[in-house]
């Protein structure tokens, strides 16, 4: 008999997956597995739990929010043998599940998780041994995704990190870096960074280009320069949101892997998770290095 490894999150969301988990394990029970349920009590019990059990399960499949999908993939990525991910979306925003077309409603998305194909997705490796799967980033209004209290989360959705956002406007931080990749090397100071595999951050699609794929083996990069007057920040917000002409304190590009050093150490985060605080990071994308289940697409 096959087995699933079933690993969730009860407070991710609104805590929604309460009313929808009957429903879940009927879909995978009448789907012929056998299953193991962990219902995840802490920071870290996702990750910890996919890398004990996950090697023994045919299929395991995660329902949370973005930082849950991360546990559970940096446990995954621990494994000789990686099985195949599922995944239900029950978090605040969802970025990654977007990107993917995975269905909101949840007992579709168990459904695509046991019935669809897999789909291969690149993996970030962030300093050789922690992992992200849409998004790294550091600077102006990061820390807001993981400071943000949960339970503002549930009531708000991602309203609440604008709303937490907006209290850091005043205190934004430079940092003198310098980033070497294999298309360019820059330097100078700089307020935020991403590194990114997905079609929106925060809820937001104008923040990255449109035609990203999410196996192709390359990162979707955005740098910007500490702006000089409160002008050159409205050029900046207006590029970024607005598609107005290129200024010179943005840098867009693509590349598989760069190395960052900083003057003094910076927080980074994960896939919307405290990452660390580092002075210098190597980032590297690890091509098609997780199957992903999603429902076959309609064909025209």
């Amino acid at each position: 008999m096959k087995k699933i490894l079933f690993i969730f999150n009860p407070r991710s969301g609104k805590a929604q997956i309460r009313n929808k988990l009957m429903d879940i394990l009927d879909i995978f029970t009448k789907a012929g597995y056998e299953l193991t349920v962990h219902v995840t009590q802490r920071c870290g019990d996702a990750m910890e739990a996919a890398a004990a059990y996950g090697g023994n399960a045919d299929l395991v499949v995660c329902s949370g929010g973005d930082g849950t999908l991360n546990e559970t993939i940096s446990g995954l990525m621990k494994l000789d043998q990686i099985p195949d991910l599922g995944y239900i979306p029950a978090g605040s925003t969802n970025d990654f599940a977007s990107s993917l077309k995975i269905s909101k409603n949840m007992k579709r998305a168990a459904e695509a998780a046991v019935f669809g194909e897999p789909f291969p997705i690149d993996i970030g490796c962030f300093c050789g041994d922690r992992h992200f799967v849409y998004i790294a980033a550091f600077g102006a209004f990061t820390e807001v995704s993981y400071l943000t209290p949960q339970d503002k989360k549930n009531v708000l959705g991602h309203q609440a990190y604008m709303l937490e956002g907006m209290k850091s406007l005043a205190s934004i931080k430079s940092y003198g870096m310098r980033i070497e990749c294999g298309e360019m090397t820059l330097e100078g100071e700089f307020i935020f960074g991403m590194i990114t595999n997905t079609m929106s951050v925060g809820g937001f699609k104008g923040l990255v280009a449109q035609n990203v794929a999410l196996d192709d083996g390359e990162f979707e990069v955005l740098l910007i320069r500490t702006p000089k007057t409160p002008l050159d920040l409205t050029n900046i917000i207006n590029y970024m949101f607005l598609k107005e002409e290129p200024n010179e304190y943005v840098h867009k590009f693509r590349t598989r892997s760069l190395k960052i050093l900083s003057e003094e150490p910076i927080d980074w985060v994960l896939d919307g998770e405290f990452g660390g605080t580092r002075r210098e990071v190597d980032i590297n994308n690890l091509k098609k290095r997780i199957r992903i289940m999603r429902k076959v697409p309609k064909k025209q």
